[in-house]
């Protein structure tokens, strides 16, 4: 499933053909998402102005001049591609067939935006944005991790008294927003810290950060800028808006890298393991 990342390629991706651009139609041709599309999903749309597309943990967030919001998630095989009217910057691949378009934005300026997903996961939503912080999908969502209020004190706070792993810690999304499984593989690997260890050990009994603490939020803010700059991990199904591939995937100095000498330069050797149904890289060696 994409990651912030991903999802943040993705977003930049949208924002050139659709910020301060109308909706001349939005074509939907199958309701069947992850959730149905609503019945009055284009007649709220049509006609409507797109006033910035942003970004919230993994979802995409598109206001529109009528105060409506467009909710957006890309599930596990989803991925838009844009098309300027000129030349198609994208060619498809089996996985990415044309029959697995199910919801097409045409907008004034010729250009048309198009969601793609086969295993149909994905989910548009509309609401309101005087009621945006009330909506279920958005609600208990923890803070973004780029953001500039998030430190190694909040990280500590919301890690304090935790029994559970750090990396489950990390995977909960009320804990910090948008990080996924490769992400917080690559961070604590960045931060020396182990996987298994016990969440609220970066934080004194106070619940102050410590050094891991530090260490970890640096941690997680410089592998997602890196991988931003990359264009995210393509590893199965995520594309960048032209169809291009993301290019962290080069990157990664743990994920996915079982049995090859460890990247840090210690002696050991890159392990995988098994935590809550989900593998997990890392060096038993230098990460503690």
């Amino acid at each position: 499933m994409p990651e912030l990342p991903e999802v943040e390629t993705v977003r930049r991706g949208l924002a050139p053909a659709m910020e301060g651009v109308r909706v001349d139609k939005v074509e939907v041709r199958h309701r069947g998402l992850r959730w149905p599309i609503a019945k009055d999903f284009e007649k709220r749309i049509n006609g409507q102005t797109v006033t910035s597309v942003g970004r919230r943990a993994k979802y995409l967030i598109v206001d529109l001049s009528s105060g409506d919001v467009l909710v957006m998630h890309l599930g596990m095989s989803g991925s838009f591609r844009v098309n300027d009217g000129k030349i198609a910057k994208y060619h498809h691949e089996k996985s990415k067939s044309e029959t697995h378009d199910h919801v097409v934005f045409h907008m004034s300026n010729g250009a048309t935006v198009t969601f793609n997903d086969p295993r149909r996961f994905g989910s548009m939503k509309l609401v309101t944005r005087a009621k945006i912080d009330e909506e279920p999908l958005l609600s208990g969502i923890g803070p973004e991790p780029l953001g500039n209020q998030f430190d190694a004190a909040m990280l500590a706070a919301a890690c304090a008294g935790k029994k559970t792993s750090l990396k489950a810690a990390l995977l909960d999304q009320r804990v910090v927003a948008g990080l996924g499984n490769i992400y917080v593989c690559e961070a604590l690997f960045r931060a020396r810290l182990s996987p298994k260890r016990q969440a609220s050990t970066i934080a004194d009994r106070k619940g102050q950060p410590n050094a891991h603490a530090i260490a970890l939020v640096d941690a997680i803010k410089a592998v997602l800028h890196d991988a931003i700059k990359a264009g995210g991990s393509s590893l199965r199904d995520h594309r960048r808006a032209d169809g291009s591939l993301g290019d962290f995937q080069h990157n990664f100095l743990v994920y996915d890298r079982e049995g090859e000498p460890c990247p840090g330069g210690c002696k050991g050797t890159v392990k995988r393991i098994v935590q809550n149904g989900r593998s997990t890289f890392y060096c038993p060696a230098c990460q503690k």
